[in-house]
């Protein structure tokens, strides 16, 4: 694999990154909510699925996923209806007056960090079209010799760090926005805008074909 080559997949990746979508989305749901350590166990989340849609298209098991119709659309469904949940939870949530609760601070944090995790690996694992760019992508810039598995796990690692770096700058801009007072009418309003940006991308999913 040459340098150039690894720069055209690099371009190639950030401009797949920087592309409006779900993970950009989630984070603007989480940061201003739940704050910087949410956010990024949500990118920690990301890194996970992409790491795991990486070793699924090295071993193959992608191509069936992608190649089998029934398989695809069971994978795009769980997906969109993933998206479409997060987004009705995200809606119900803007509605709802949670008020101040008295609950154990530490317990909840790690909580929310958990759940913040799940979101982001969930986003991506259940999402087909990362699979799709992998099994794309492999065969343009990978060559067909024993170092294979070394040049996809680089080609991997580049993407996990782009989607890092962007995301983490996103962060840090959101952060800026946090409230202290989650009930506000600007966080129940973003939260609504979130919501239903979120089900408009859970059903553009669904519409989504494998050609």
């Amino acid at each position: 694999m040459t340098l150039i080559e690894i720069m055209t997949f690099t371009f190639v990746a950030i401009l797949l990154v920087v592309s409006p979508g779900p993970n950009g989305l989630l984070l603007a749901k989480t940061v201003p909510i739940s704050g910087k350590n949410a956010g990024f166990a949500n990118i920690a989340g990301f890194i996970s699925a992409f790491y795991l849609h990486g070793a699924l298209s090295i071993l193959g098991i992608s191509v069936i996923l992608t190649s089998s119709a029934e398989a695809f659309f069971i994978v795009k469904v769980l997906g969109a209806c993933y998206l479409i949940f997060i987004g009705i939870k995200a809606l119900f949530s803007s509605f709802k007056n949670q008020g101040f609760k008295n609950v154990n601070n530490t317990k909840k944090k790690k909580s929310t960090i958990k759940i913040a995790y799940l979101e982001g690996f969930l986003t991506n694992a259940l999402n087909p079209k990362v699979s799709m760019f992998y099994l794309a992508a492999f065969p343009q810039f990978i060559p067909n010799t024993e170092a294979s598995f070394f040049y996809a796990f680089l080609l991997i690692t580049i993407h996990v760090f782009l989607n890092t770096f962007w995301f983490s700058s996103m962060i840090i801009l959101l952060s800026k926005i946090k409230t202290k007072n989650k009930d506000s009418f600007v966080q129940r309003s973003f939260r609504a805008f979130t919501g239903i940006v979120f089900i408009v991308f859970g059903m553009k999913l669904l519409s989504f074909e494998n050609k």
